[in-house]
């Protein structure tokens, strides 16, 4: 590698080489620890897209058409969705649709189901949150180290110390854990917002479960609730 990293990378590079330059070894692990967590926000962003985050209003018409006893409506409805808690919902009518399918059984896979789905949306959520936390340590490792490096030359200059030099040397050290936080505050913001974001769409797969079995009775008549075991002929939906 050589001595000015500067000059070996394109003119557009030059800001960051010269960070790595003046940084050292922690400036570079702390923009790698940043391209992994670029990589595993884009990664989520792009699957709670695929995954349909937040879009509630076909598996919520659904419900409504399944409790007004239309439960061929509802399932054709529920299977168009391309969201989460659509293809739960999906999963419920066609399950209510069962002959034989008790109301508890029918409930619990429900909630087994749920647990997979809010599992599969916290996946790599974890490594996200370790580089949040650790990016700060890692900065203030390259502060103390640096600061260690100032000092020991400012022993060794005796008497004839400049001071110029060393508050160079400080603002040096410095700059790791102003790195370190620039790569921790936004990547802690964005796991914030993933997080919450998962929250509601637990919440709302947890009020839809609930109001398919109980009739959604707090807000409906409780003469247009469809019970699972309907009158209708079981249909496949």
């Amino acid at each position: 590698m050589p001595d000015n990293i500067a000059a070996a990378m394109p003119q557009f590079l030059n800001p960051l080489a010269g960070l790595i330059d003046q940084g050292g070894p922690v400036v570079v692990l702390l923009l790698v620890l940043s391209l992994i967590a670029v990589a595993l926000i884009a990664a989520k962003i792009l699957q709670f897209a695929l995954a349909g985050v937040g879009r509630h209003a076909a598996a919520r018409k659904a419900l409504g058409l399944w409790l007004d006893g239309r439960p061929k409506e509802a399932g054709v409805v529920a299977a168009q969705s391309r969201s989460v808690v659509g293809d739960i919902m999906h999963k419920l009518i066609l399950g209510g649709a069962r002959m034989g399918v008790s109301n508890d059984l029918l409930k619990e896979d429900a909630e087994r189901i749920c647990n997979q789905r809010i599992n599969g949306l916290r996946a790599y959520l974890r490594p996200l949150d370790m580089i949040a936390q650790t990016a700060p340590l890692i900065g203030l490792l390259g502060t103390v180290l640096g600061m260690i490096e100032a000092f020991q030359a400012m022993q060794g200059a005796g008497a004839a110390v400049d001071p110029s030099v060393l508050a160079g040397g400080i603002w040096v050290a410095l700059m790791t854990t102003a790195v370190g936080l620039a790569v921790a505050i936004p990547v802690s913001a964005i796991v914030g917002w993933l997080d919450s974001r998962i929250e509601s769409e637990q919440s709302e797969m947890e009020a839809l479960v609930t109001a398919f079995f109980t009739g959604a009775v707090a807000e409906r008549s409780a003469a247009r609730v469809v019970p699972l075991e309907a009158t209708e002929p079981r249909h496949a939906v």
